[in-house]
């Protein structure tokens, strides 16, 4: 198990989303406060189609967002790895984008950079070179587990709806 300074990580598990998750994930992510940098709670449609589509991702690329849980099999969010949407007129197009959402009850426990871990080891074991991470500037939590992941930030901009952000890259070595 990796540790940190002053704790042990952990234990999460991933798995593939299923029809159930998208009704976890709404309520999971139901806080203002969770969605605060992505424009706010969504709809239960918004979460039935992001899961139907991370299963799809999974079948066709070995790799998706997945469902997050916390050691007693609790839903607490998700992470994983998604191509970056051709559809986006802006951003890394083309490229797999690593990301991660929890809802408060996970925070400032370790699950998130646990959980990027666990998908950077999943998505380098499915041949993916290198993955970026796009995340507003403002959400500190976020950069935090970017920088610790040891990914590097390559470009400061403003989003086209005015918001600060980063792009962060990491190269995956063959594992």
């Amino acid at each position: 198990m990796t540790t940190s300074p002053t704790r042990p990580l952990p234990a999460v598990q991933l798995r593939v989303p299923t029809d159930e998750d998208a009704h976890a994930w709404h309520a999971v992510f139901a806080d203002r406060d969770v969605m605060e940098f992505l424009g706010g709670p969504a709809e239960l449609s918004a979460y039935e189609e992001l899961s139907a589509r991370q299963r799809m991702h999974d079948a066709q690329l070995g790799y998706c967002l997945w469902t997050l849980l916390d050691g007693e099999g609790a839903v607490i969010g998700f992470t994983g790895a998604q191509p970056w949407p051709a559809e986006k007129s802006w951003g890394p197009v083309g490229e797999i984008e690593i990301g991660w959402r929890l809802g408060r009850s996970a925070w400032g426990r370790g699950y998130a950079y646990a959980a990027a871990l666990a998908t950077l080891e999943r998505v380098r074991a499915a041949g993916v070179p290198h993955v970026v991470a796009m995340i507003d500037a403002r959400n500190a939590r976020s950069v935090a587990v970017a920088e610790r992941l040891g990914m590097e930030l390559t470009e400061e901009f403003t989003t086209p709806a005015g918001n600060p952000a980063r792009r962060y890259e990491l190269a995956l070595g063959r594992g």
